[in-house]
């Protein structure tokens, strides 16, 4: 019978349950990650700041020392009570997440990137330039009340996301990356990009497997825009779920040298939520988020990051799985 003893040996064994058929450990590992404060398109959990304590710590105990919050706001709603944005027809928010955010960082010790103002216009014209305006306001209102004040504030995360050639990128993001680092006596900027492979493309209506980039496309692309942006942005965390599983090294090597040929770090955005199921957006299975970090270290990159602990993470995640895979993470790199 399953489970019992016979002739010395135990089915489900203490070694078959504590080790892997894969060398354990073997890859990068998450040290930071994303905060989703407004929730755009997955579940708001409505936790108040016992739960974002309860989640800081769990970061904390598998070796974040980095959180981001993803963006300040996205369109109406927005995370802190900014005067320009409330006076531009935002939502009063009911906390300020950014001063909560911000002294949870402190409390734990964590370094914490402040995410742009997201008004959506770019989504809806594919000109990143209209989001320059509202992050001119934004940029020095938030350094004046709260990045001078708490130690934890640390960096920009400039948070507009493109793939490759879109209108306006190199100018925006060189605009706002500078005033960022004016304004804060210079502290690190970085950006989170989408690689336009399969994946990407195939979320469209009208494209195929067939029109994703290559990797010389690819490279020839981000030179032109590493070059345009280098010396105000100072790491690219390129998202690592539009690509296909034996792609990873591919990419993975011509991002770490457009990096290095430019002075910037290299960063990852191993994204645990799972672009291969038929629903959005659920935890990603273990294997797949291993590989994509094992490849990460093959490269040589510089740090890892997570879009996202709390939902796909998280013990406390509204989604069972993400607990799970807490766990097996935890297992995989033999954290106690």
């Amino acid at each position: 019978m399953l489970g019992r003893e016979s002739d010395g040996d135990c089915f489900f064994s203490q070694e078959s349950t504590s080790s892997m058929l894969v060398p354990m450990g073997d890859a990068l590992k998450i040290t930071g990650t994303f905060l989703d404060e407004i929730s755009h398109d997955i579940p708001h959990q409505n936790w108040g700041e016992r739960e974002w304590d309860q989640d800081f710590r769990y970061m904390r105990s598998i070796g974040i020392d980095t959180v981001i919050m993803i963006r300040s706001g996205y369109r109406k709603f927005i995370t802190y009570p900014s005067a320009h944005l409330l006076s531009k027809g935002c939502y009063m928010p009911s906390v300020d997440l950014l001063d909560m955010f911000l002294r949870l960082a402190d409390k734990y010790s964590m370094k914490f990137y402040f995410g742009l103002y997201d008004s959506g216009r770019y989504w809806d014209t594919g000109d990143l330039s209209w989001e320059i305006e509202d992050n001119k306001y934004v940029i020095d209102e938030v350094w004046r009340n709260y990045g001078s004040k708490y130690k934890s504030f640390g960096g920009w995360y400039i948070s507009g996301e493109i793939s490759r050639a879109t209108k306006g990128a190199i100018d925006a993001f060189h605009a706002m990356g500078k005033q960022c680092k004016d304004v804060s006596g210079g502290l690190p900027t970085f950006i989170s990009p989408w690689i336009d492979g399969k994946k990407a493309v195939m979320g469209t209506d009208k494209l195929t497997k067939e029109d994703a980039v290559s990797v010389q496309e690819h490279e020839r692309e981000w030179n032109e825009i590493f070059d345009g942006i280098h010396d105000v942005v100072d790491a690219c965390a390129f998202q690592d779920g539009h690509i296909d599983y034996d792609e990873l090294d591919a990419f993975f090597t011509v991002n770490k040298k457009l990096a290095d040929k430019y002075g910037m770090k290299c960063w990852t955005n191993a994204e645990t939520f799972d672009r291969d199921m038929p629903i959005d957006f659920l935890p990603i299975k273990f294997d797949k988020l291993r590989m994509k970090l094992e490849a990460a270290k093959r490269a040589g990159y510089d740090k890892a990051i997570t879009f996202e602990f709390s939902h796909f993470m998280s013990p406390q995640s509204a989604y069972l799985q993400a607990g799970h895979l807490y766990n097996r993470y935890k297992e995989y790199f033999n954290i106690k």
